[in-house]
């Protein structure tokens, strides 16, 4: 019979020691920069809540995709200049298929009714024509 593995005492463990963590690795950089890169994704995902999903599951199901391309393709030796992952989003069809991967994360996440009460973050356009009007009226 194998000994098992003792657990220690995870209590004062709080939420922020390991989401930033999360957040910090490159599965969160890659999905931020292509996030950045690709505004209809954030069109689809403007309220807190599905942020908050999206982000979720974005990180699952690219980590998830890009194993599978690590898997599926030859990537060079390391040597100390880039990661696996950069090789790999080099290649353009690589690339697309993470930013088809975020995009269909990003309208399931719009189509779902758990995520529709959600508010919107930042105005929307009748406040920000408003605010326009309001600028022009007081800056001349």
């Amino acid at each position: 019979m194998a000994d098992f593995a003792e657990i220690g005492n995870t209590s004062e463990v709080v939420a922020e020691d390991v989401w930033i963590p999360l957040v910090d690795e490159p599965i969160g950089s890659i999905v931020s920069q292509l996030q950045s890169e690709n505004p209809d994704v954030d069109a689809l995902i403007s309220s807190p809540g599905r942020i908050l999903a999206f982000r979720t599951f974005a990180y699952i199901r690219v980590g998830v995709l890009l194993g599978r391309l690590l898997v599926d393709n030859d990537v060079p030796a390391y040597d100390g200049t880039e990661t696996w992952v950069e090789s790999l989003l080099r290649e353009e069809r690589h690339r697309a298929a993470v930013v088809a991967e975020l995009r269909a994360v990003a309208a399931e996440i719009a189509a779902d009714p758990r995520y529709a009460d959600g508010e919107q973050i930042g105005p929307d356009d009748d406040t920000r024509a408003r605010f326009r009007e309001f600028a022009k009226k007081q800056l001349g």
